[in-house]
């Protein structure tokens, strides 16, 4: 088996090298705290933004996995662009550089989003995320490296952090049997991906060569409205029938006055005031990999809310993922 590097420890991170470990590689991970290594798993401390530690950390990896991301929105514009150059310039040594993509670069869609749907954000992180992907593109037809993505919708799963989360997020408010308050449209239809299925695909494209060049959709299961989703987690948790109601916007906006992080989240307010699916189809197809059942999904992060008893019941302003 390879050497692996994943570079992150977040849920992604953290799922995708234990999923490798599993399979019997070497894997290291880096991160800018680094961790305790374990017979199966080496970390190591390294800033993603520095290209000559990173590149000297990953060395001749068979596969880099790009599972980090900047925790607010409104720091983007100033740390994605070194933590992606530094990325490309260690990905010319690895076999083949798998990243940990998004939604973003979509911009508002007129239907289910597939791999092969233009990329069209007209909003600043849906631009920059675009411009990350076609820099690579351009990398890799100078054939200096390898790639290929994966793109996720919204995070849900037992080892995501309420900030990292809109749906794990309410927990708390559900289990209190409070109302809860979502960002946008509570009935519009949305895609959630579970993190275990996220690994699955990197771990995936990272050892596929049908996968490399290209994006590739992570299966998400049948779309579910928040208000649809939350009603499902207040079930799982035997707590009351969920109360769903969605901020309005001014609202959000009047608070972004005072809140960067806030006036970013309205920014993008059209992944969630309409339809934002995903269609995994092609990588079932051609990778033979599906999504975990809703219930299951349902059932997993109920359970890791319950015995937890923490969250929060406002919409919050962390990292919010896709």
């Amino acid at each position: 088996m390879g050497r692996h590097v994943v570079l992150g420890k977040g849920p992604v991170g953290t799922a995708t090298a234990q999923l490798l470990a599993e399979r019997g590689h070497e894997v290291v991970v880096l991160s800018r705290s680094g961790g305790s290594s374990t017979d199966a798993v080496q970390h190591r401390a390294v800033d993603a933004a520095d290209a000559a530690a990173l590149t000297a950390a990953v060395g001749a990896a068979e596969a880099l996995y790009n599972a980090v991301n900047p925790p607010r929105y409104d720091r983007w514009t100033r740390e994605w662009p070194p933590i992606a150059a530094a990325v490309r310039v260690a990905a010319e040594q690895a076999g083949v550089l798998v990243v940990m993509g998004s939604l973003y670069g979509y911009g508002r869609p007129d239907g289910p989003m597939t791999a092969a749907t233009p990329l069209a954000a007209t909003d600043v992180k849906g631009r920059l995320k675009a411009g990350i992907w076609d820099d690579l593109l351009a990398a890799r037809a100078a054939g200096r490296i390898r790639v290929t993505e994966a793109r996720a919708s919204d995070f849900v799963g037992p080892t995501v952090p309420p900030a990292q989360s809109h749906l794990v997020r309410q927990l708390a408010t559900l289990r209190a049997g409070r109302r809860a308050w979502v960002i946008g449209d509570p009935d519009a239809r949305h895609s959630w991906t579970y993190v275990p299925d996220v690994a699955a695909t990197l771990v995936a494209l990272g050892s596929d060569p049908r996968a490399e060049g290209r994006a590739w959709m992570v299966p998400s299961g049948e779309p579910r409205s928040q208000r649809q989703a939350l009603t499902d987690l207040a079930a799982a948790m035997g707590g009351r029938p969920a109360r769903v109601s969605g901020i309005p916007w001014p609202a959000l906006r009047a608070l972004g006055v005072a809140d960067a992080q806030l006036r970013e989240l309205v920014a993008i307010r059209h992944q969630w005031d309409a339809d934002f699916v995903l269609d995994a189809q092609e990588t079932t197809a051609v990778l033979g990999l599906q999504a975990t059942p809703w219930s299951e999904v349902v059932q997993a992060t109920a359970q890791a809310g319950t015995v937890a008893g923490k969250g929060t019941s406002s919409a919050g302003t962390g990292r919010l993922k896709k």
